[in-house]
């Protein structure tokens, strides 16, 4: 793309950097990649990293543009639909999507991190671990970093730096000192406790492998996604505070007597629940909005560093390797015209990821609450029911995120539409035989258009 090689700096070896730096690296540019961390190919990740991701649509055409998904489908677990348990232990599966197709894949974040960096090491980018980034100066490019080892400062000039280093970026720090630089957070009031099931005698499932399972309980749940090696990584979201919170469960025999009363049937499986508790701190979670996302052609924010959004659609990492495919994408067009690129991508992404982010604090409220109840359940049915008539009209908002490419924000305007109907269809009538197929015909055909079925 270049007549003499341009190297890009990124901060983060995460998941997005790696990606990123594939892509670059076949447009011709030499990359270098800037990680606080060690290198977790040689050392152990810390805890409250490894939960696992769920994988789907965008983020495995992201994967297949760079040639690897083949090799990452040895490290993911399909899954179907959910599983829920109910605080009685009856099991009550949803499907995803309207067919086998439709499903979407656990991911260890640990495993798919190695080799994402693997794989770019491997194409020539050169990845520096214990450096971190303590800031940038935005007029000269002047990247900051100190290494952790030996507490050397050192100061390295970047034409071109990009932020992948997450939610608290500290490039997004530096451009908070930016006029007119526009910055929201907003913290939820639940926190997360990773837990992890163990596999059965034989190094099986002790669950339905080929689900996510869900204890749904109101105003807290509990979710298990399954590891190809036979065990689950399983997730405790409650509040900080208040009745049933992680202010109460402060000693081995508060959390057993939780557990006992409330998820009844994960006792038998984890034995160990207080220990598996206890080890792991407790997470906090938060969306961020912010703008604008890059400075004159030598810095962008991507990925969290630009927009960190809450985990309960299974689109965090989805995100940000579309926004990896998004930026790849104005690069082949417009070439190496970084002030331009920058300035288009960030028009082109800031809607559809302020969409998303809307789009997982709602969900979140779907899992916990109503996944249970059963006018939801049966909404649903007129959906997947409306779907399959009318395929490229109705698409439900789950599968349009999830299974498809459309525009996060399309998806979310549509989405709201469709939701009007369903209550306009569901609420006179409580048996699939009763619905008004004229009218649903008369709404859907003035109310939608046909869509790209991107995929």
């Amino acid at each position: 793309m270049t007549a003499k090689p341009q190297t890009v700096s990124l901060i983060g070896a995460g998941l997005n950097g790696p990606l990123l730096a594939l892509g670059l690296v076949r447009r011709g540019f030499r990359v270098e990649i800037y990680e606080r961390r060690p290198d977790m190919r040689r050392a152990p990740i810390s805890a409250g990293r490894s939960i696992n991701l769920a994988l789907s649509t965008r983020g495995i055409h992201a994967l297949t543009e760079a040639g690897l998904w083949s090799k990452m489908r040895k490290i993911v677990v399909p899954m179907k639909g959910r599983m829920m348990h109910s605080a009685a232990s009856e099991l009550t599966f949803q499907p995803y999507g309207k067919d086998e197709a439709e499903v979407i894949n656990s991911i260890s974040r640990a495993e798919l991190n190695i080799a994402l960096m693997s794989a770019a090491e491997a194409q020539g980018v050169k990845i520096f671990f214990q450096q971190r980034c303590t800031g940038i100066d935005l007029k000269t490019g002047g990247l900051k970093l100190r290494d952790t080892r030996t507490g050397e400062d050192k100061t390295l000039k970047s034409s071109v730096v990009i932020g992948c280093d997450g939610s608290a970026s500290a490039l997004r720090g530096e451009m908070l000192k930016l006029s007119r630089f526009n910055f929201s957070q907003q913290y939820l009031d639940y926190g997360y406790k990773e837990l992890t099931l163990p596999s059965g005698p034989d190094g099986k499932h002790v669950l339905e492998s080929n689900a996510l399972h869900i204890w749904p309980r109101g105003n807290y749940m509990l979710i298990g996604l399954p590891n190809v090696d036979g065990t689950f990584a399983c997730i405790l979201f409650l509040p900080f505070e208040g009745q049933d919170s992680f202010a109460q469960l402060t000693t081995h025999s508060a959390v057993v007597k939780f557990f006992e009363a409330r998820f009844p049937d994960v006792i038998p499986l984890l034995p160990d629940v207080a220990g598996s508790f206890f080890a792991n701190p407790t997470g906090a979670m938060v969306t961020i909005k912010c703008s604008p996302w890059q400075v004159e052609g030598r810095v962008l924010l991507l990925g969290d560093a630009a927009h960190a959004i809450v985990p309960f659609f299974g689109q965090g990492i989805n995100c940000g390797f579309e926004d990896c495919t998004s930026l790849l994408a104005l690069l082949d067009q417009q070439g190496a015209d970084w002030a331009q690129v920058f300035s288009d991508f960030e028009m082109a992404r800031k809607v559809n990821t302020d969409a998303i982010a809307d789009l997982a604090v709602e969900n979140f409220v779907e899992m916990r609450d109503r996944v249970a109840d059963p006018r939801f359940l049966f909404r649903k049915r007129v959906e997947l029911a409306l779907q399959a008539k009318y395929p490229q009209l109705f698409v439900p908002k789950y599968a349009m995120v999830t299974f498809h490419r459309i525009p996060y924000a399309l998806a979310l305007q549509r989405g709201q539409v469709q939701d009007r109907m369903l209550t306009d269809l569901c609420e006179p009538i409580e048996r699939m035989e009763d619905l008004d197929w004229s009218k649903a015909d008369r709404l859907i055909r003035s109310e939608l258009t046909p869509l790209e079925l991107a995929s």
